[in-house]
Parts: C-alpha cells; structure tokens; sequence
C-alpha cells in the first residue's frame, strides 16, 4: 500500500512511538499544561493516533503543520486548521493529504480536485460536488467514481449513464430511473441489471420482459406485469416463477407479499 512506510524515529511491532520531550518546542507549554502526554497525545511522535488526539485537544497549532515534512500530519492538520489555510494544499504531492482537503473544501470550490489523479480523491469529490456539476465526472475513468456520480447524478441526466461499461452502476443506474424510463435497460447485456429494472418497470413494460432468457428476470418482470399477461408462464421451467405466476393469477401474491 501506498502508506504502509516506516518513517523516521516510527517505532515497529507493538510498541508504542515515543517522542523524546527534551527537545520538544511545546514543552513549555502543552506539555507542562498538561495538553499533551507522550506516547499517548504528541505532536511530534510520527504516530497519527497520537498526532490526531494532540489537534484535537489543540486545534490551534493545525496551521503550523499545514508544511511539515511527514504526510500524515499535514493531513490530520488539514481537519483542524481554517478552510482558508488548506487551499493550497489541494495540490499536495500526496494523495491522503488531498483526500483530507476533499472533505474540508465547501463543495463549489471541488473542481480543482475533479481530475485529480487519485481515485479517492475523485470519489470524495463525487460525493460532495454540487449535484448540479455531477455531469462532468460521469465520464471518469474509474467505475467506483463514475458509481457515485450515478448515485447522485439528477435524474434529468441519469439516462446519459444507461450505456455505461460497468454493470455495477448500471446497476445503480437501473435502481434510480423512474420507472417509466427503464425500458432502455430492458435489453442491457447483464442479467442483474435487466432484474431490477423489470421489477421497476411500469406494468406495460415489464410485460415486455416476460419472455427474458433468464428466470430472475422473469420473476421480476412477473412481479410487475398485468395478470393478463401471466399466463404463458404458468409452465415456466422455473418453480419460482410458476409459483408467483399462479399466485398472481389466484390473486393471493399481494396477500402473500403482505
């Protein structure tokens, strides 16, 4: 993993990292106010539990950090410190650090971060952008970013993401369409994505779906589509399927779902 790298004066295994407090600038001050403890809450320790405790009991010394040397305490700092100071840190050479300024930024100032080259990064935008600016990422190269924009995009756009490569946000796609829009999914390739749009789809389209090569998809269009049109299924090979068909036509499958 990128961050799985020991650092100088890191202590391994099971041991707890220890900064010598003799030479710590704060001794005088947090140290001796009891706002700080070694080994436990440090600002100096190369220990981000222990970075982390010390910036939130004392989130005044975060914009100091904000050009240290060590990563992780340029990102825990970037938690604490004003917005107004972590701007330019958008464009840190390190990616955790960036992911932090992702979460911080008011969400009109994100576009800077849209192409950035960490996932993460990018996912962390998607997930805050205005949904208003979603449109832009739907296109990104990454499913798991493109997967967030179609959990948020607006639905006026949604249609745009149905041709999507990835049948996991497909997927998400097929979940979020209104109903009466999801018989443009109704011939996609993957069988789950075809599932729930026809357990989603308006009647008259669902019954479109009766005659899917996959069962789950029949059950799901069987679901949906009027009684009217059930009875070429009462001898599908699928007992599942037989069995709601006979229900639905009995009329007891509202009961049953009940």
């Amino acid at each position: 993993m990128r961050h799985a790298r020991a650092m100088p004066g890191l202590t391994l295994l099971n041991e707890t990292p220890t900064a010598d407090c003799a030479t710590c600038p704060h001794r005088e001050t947090t140290l001796r106010e009891g706002r700080c403890a070694p080994g436990d809450s440090c600002l100096i320790a190369h220990s981000g539990r222990q970075i982390e405790r010390f910036l939130r009991r004392n989130p005044e010394y975060a914009e100091a950090c904000l050009d240290d040397p060590f990563w992780e305490r340029r990102a825990i700092a970037v938690r604490y410190a004003p917005v107004a100071a972590i701007r330019a840190l958008a464009r840190d050479p390190d990616e955790v650090v960036r992911r932090a300024v992702a979460t911080r930024l008011p969400a009109d100032e994100l576009t800077a971060l849209m192409k950035d080259e960490d996932r993460e990064v990018r996912i962390t935008v998607a997930a805050r952008l205005p949904a208003a600016s979603l449109a832009r990422m739907m296109h990104d190269p990454d499913y798991m970013v493109r997967l967030q924009v179609a959990h948020r995009l607006p639905h006026g756009s949604l249609p745009r993401m149905a041709q999507d490569p990835d049948r996991e946000v497909r997927k998400e796609v097929a979940r979020r369409l209104p109903p009466f829009a999801l018989a443009r999914l109704a011939g996609d390739e993957d069988v789950e994505v075809r599932a729930i749009a026809a357990g989603r789809m308006l009647p008259d389209q669902a019954a479109a779906m009766l005659g899917d090569a996959d069962w789950t998809v029949r059950l799901a269009a069987a679901r949906q589509a009027p009684p009217e049109t059930l009875s070429a299924l009462v001898d599908d090979p699928e007992s599942d399927v037989r069995a709601l068909v006979l229900a639905r036509l009995n009329g007891t499958a509202d009961r049953e779902e009940a």
